[in-house]
């Protein structure tokens, strides 16, 4: 997992929570999947709050 900043003009989403993540401390990290850009909040990986991919489905922690 990576700590990123989005890049200016680029809204992220914590993909557990919802919340807007630009200018907050967040992970950033490819689906084990298939892949795509997944984006979680420090709140929801320190709580260990599930994630579902947006594209296929899957969950992790």
């Amino acid at each position: 997992m990576s700590e990123s900043e989005p890049e200016s003009g680029q809204e992220r989403q914590c993909v557990s929570c919802g919340i807007n993540i630009r200018g907050m401390s967040a992970a950033t990290f490819a689906c084990p999947d298939c892949g795509t850009e997944i984006s979680r909040c420090a709140r929801c990986r320190k709580q260990s709050n599930l994630y579902e991919c947006p594209d296929c489905g899957f969950r992790g922690p």
